[in-house]
């Protein structure tokens, strides 16, 4: 009986061995046949079939200490340098890993000379002036620097707008910059612009300036990203001149015919809270 009962034990331990090495064999051919499919420098979904989706957002630097990571106060009283400092380090941090980036692939660009086929566009962080470390940032003297990047987005490209399509909602601000860079400067109009403002009526009185550097936007000669070495997004230093001893509730927003806005989510923008004291 011993061994009728081992006999059949033993029958039924072969089985599932059996199985489930043909079970594993068989998902190890499926993948297999899968990442054949895959290439290793680009997704395989894309935009809108991808899960990144076909609308960059936003972000900004420099962030607020990871112990306050749900957080988007940028918050500091000029007079006290160990108070600053944390802010003007961590944009210097920010900045310093363009500079660390492999330059393979890197070549100057301008709108008449964009990145031939296997080039990239560097960033010069000397263009940011005064947004440099020399000058603290800014945040020495009450006029924070904010940098702003988009997201990268595999093989977007922005859809530029024109005098003749300019948005209801696009801020008068930007609207007249265009008008003016269409009058004086017709070539250097293919940018995807940004532009920050107040969120609430409050807040737009309370902010008294804001100046971008090295333009208004991104140009359109950085697009689109392909995953080709030494690529580096593009970025644009906004220099604020705030009311003190506000909390402020800024928005930032890019401009293109293909981003679309959306507060909740925060597609095509970017919101932080700026405080000086």
């Amino acid at each position: 009986m011993d061994f009728l009962y081992s006999f059949i034990a033993a029958k039924i331990l072969l089985f599932y061995i059996i199985f489930y090495a043909a079970l594993t064999g068989f998902f190890a051919a499926v993948f297999a046949v899968f990442y054949q499919t895959l290439e290793a420098d680009k997704p395989k979904w894309m935009l809108d079939n991808g899960l990144i989706g076909s609308n960059p957002g936003l972000g900004f630097r420099p962030m607020p200490p990871e112990a306050n990571v749900e957080s988007t106060l940028v918050w500091y009283e000029s007079s006290k340098k160990d108070n600053y400092m944390y802010w003007v380090e961590e944009t210097e941090r920010f900045l310093r890993s363009y500079d660390d980036l492999p330059k393979k692939n890197q070549v100057n660009c301008s709108f008449e000379h964009p990145p031939p086929e296997g080039k990239v566009c560097g960033v010069e962080v000397s263009s940011f002036a005064p947004c440099t470390l020399e000058n603290n940032f800014g945040y020495h003297v009450a006029r924070p620097c904010i940098f702003l990047k988009l997201n990268k987005i595999y093989n977007w490209e922005p859809q530029i707008y024109d005098l003749t399509n300019l948005p209801k909602d696009m801020p008068e601000g930007l609207k007249h910059h265009i008008k003016e860079k269409q009058s004086l400067r017709p070539n250097e109009t293919a940018v995807v612009w940004v532009s920050c403002e107040g969120e609430n009526p409050a807040d737009v009185e309370n902010i008294k300036s804001r100046d971008y550097y090295p333009r208004m936007g991104f140009p359109s000669f950085y697009f689109p990203f392909k995953n080709i070495e030494g690529y580096i997004p593009p970025i644009v230093a906004v220099q604020f001149t705030v009311e003190t001893g506000v909390l402020i509730n800024i928005e930032c927003k890019a401009w293109a015919r293909n981003i679309k806005h959306d507060r909740s989510d925060r597609r095509g923008s970017v919101h932080f809270e700026l405080m000086v004291d």
